[in-house]
């Protein structure tokens, strides 16, 4: 019998060792062990996500209780330490005992019997006190103890701080750790008896199915073990994409017969809806760098069945001639620094850093500077991050609308009435975790000047 314990400490090893990001390790792992039952998969997927999202908080406690700091400790026990102090923490219908007794055996598995009694001593020491943990002050030392609180860096948490006031960053913090259900767009073309289908299915397989307040077709999904096991998601008839992502289409106002280009598509999802809105008088033409993340496009546009979308690798920062004032609609995700998505992809947030996000700064104005010439004139780029930054938001579209023949449009005849804000009336809409339903996410539509 496998140790699900084991499992989720080597998951933890290989994403600090920083080579491969938590979802990909953790998607990897679920799908070697699917034979497992659903209780130890969902028990091994929770703690490792677990353990990697709250890290500054669970390295703040140990560094609290133990007598060697954290960062001096051997990789291996400090991320055994880790994921015990997540349980003892966060799981309560997880006996402590079973958690600490669980620890000091897997360190004596591990080769580490010198530090048997190390363990076993930080964890029932944890055990004991953690009614009576004390983290910093938030009167005295506001930045500090969200960091701490919330787990989140202390450079992005002064950040957000002064984008967004104390009591926003605050509410971002925390919509960033609440529990993120899939959300499911299904194909807006079906007649209303399919879709009572594909809603019976989901029902069935799923412990909870809620329709998005957004949009008719959205809907979220709790504790559902694998789409592949619902007929009408092979079928086509639905797929995975945020509801964010659905209002960047809904934005762009695609008509039936337009041609649109996705110039950073990968995975897809953009450009599928994009399929649905342009029919088969239409077209969609899915960008991306690489042949890998075309093949992912490629994979989902054979479920859904939108033949009449064609993929090609190119990257977005080299101009195509033959493209110029080509299309009608130019959808531009561009490649940003992700921290809207920091709910489902939890160690970004510790890789990102303030040069990398200046860096991804001049990238994303190296795309901007060639595809704005595919918008024909009347057009419309649709400007969008999965990112809560200005720099990289409401700066970007400055620069577009300062440098380039584009001026914003208002995107409220193409919103719900409970998005409509003073911003969206001048064209663009920041998304932010924990204050909409969404991922955080950035949305600008911008016209072409005739």
């Amino acid at each position: 019998m496998e140790n699900t314990r084991e499992i989720i400490l080597d998951m933890l090893m290989e994403i600090n060792a920083g080579k491969e990001y938590s979802h990909k390790v953790i998607g990897q792992v679920l799908e070697k062990y699917n034979y497992m039952n659903g209780q130890d998969k969902a028990f091994m997927k929770r703690v490792t996500e677990g353990t990697i999202e709250r890290q500054i908080q669970l390295d703040y406690i140990l560094n609290s209780f133990s007598n060697v700091p954290v960062n001096k400790m051997k990789p291996l026990i400090r991320n055994l330490l880790r994921m015990s102090v997540y349980q003892l923490l966060f799981m309560e219908s997880i006996p402590d005992s079973a958690v600490c007794n669980e620890a000091v055996k897997l360190a004596g598995k591990r080769k580490f019997h010198n530090l048997k009694g190390f363990v076993n001593g930080v964890l029932r020491n944890v055990a004991r006190n953690k009614e009576a943990i004390t983290y910093p002050n938030k009167e005295k030392e506001p930045i500090k103890a969200m960091s701490v609180l919330y787990s989140c860096p202390e450079w992005l948490v002064k950040m957000w701080s002064e984008e967004y006031g104390a009591e926003g960053c605050e509410q971002i913090l925390k919509g960033l750790l609440e529990i993120h259900p899939v959300t499911i767009r299904i194909e807006e073309t079906l007649p209303e008896t399919e879709k009572e289908v594909v809603l019976k299915q989901l029902n069935e397989k799923a412990k909870q199915v809620e329709k998005h307040p957004y949009l008719p077709y959205a809907y979220t999904v709790k504790g559902l073990e694998g789409l592949a096991n619902v007929p009408t998601f092979v079928e086509g008839r639905m797929t995975v994409q945020d509801v964010s992502s659905m209002l960047a289409v809904e934005a762009a106002n695609i008509q039936s017969g337009d041609f649109v280009l996705d110039v950073c598509a990968a995975p897809g999802g953009k450009s599928l809806h994009a399929a649905t809105k342009t029919g088969e008088k239409g077209s969609v033409e899915a960008r991306d760098v690489s042949e890998r993340k075309t093949d992912l496009i490629e994979e989902n546009k054979s479920r859904l069945k939108k033949e009449w979308v064609t993929t090609k690798v190119w990257d977005a920062a080299v101009l195509d001639e033959s493209m110029i004032e080509k299309a009608d609609v130019v959808l531009a995700d561009v490649p940003c620094s992700g921290l809207g998505i920091l709910g489902k992809k939890r160690d970004i947030k510790y890789r990102v850093t303030e040069e990398s996000m200046e860096s991804l700064g001049v990238l994303q104005k190296e795309i901007i500077d060639t595809v704005w010439q595919y918008v024909r004139p009347g057009g419309t780029l649709l400007y969008s991050t999965c990112t809560i930054h200005r720099a990289e938001n409401q700066d970007m579209v400055s620069y577009i609308t300062e440098k380039y023949p584009f001026e914003t449009e208002s995107l409220n005849p193409y919103l719900p009435k409970e998005l409509w804000s003073e911003t969206t009336e001048r064209g663009f809409l920041q998304l932010l975790p924990g204050i909409q339903e969404s991922d955080g996410f950035f949305i600008a539509r911008l016209k072409r000047k005739a």
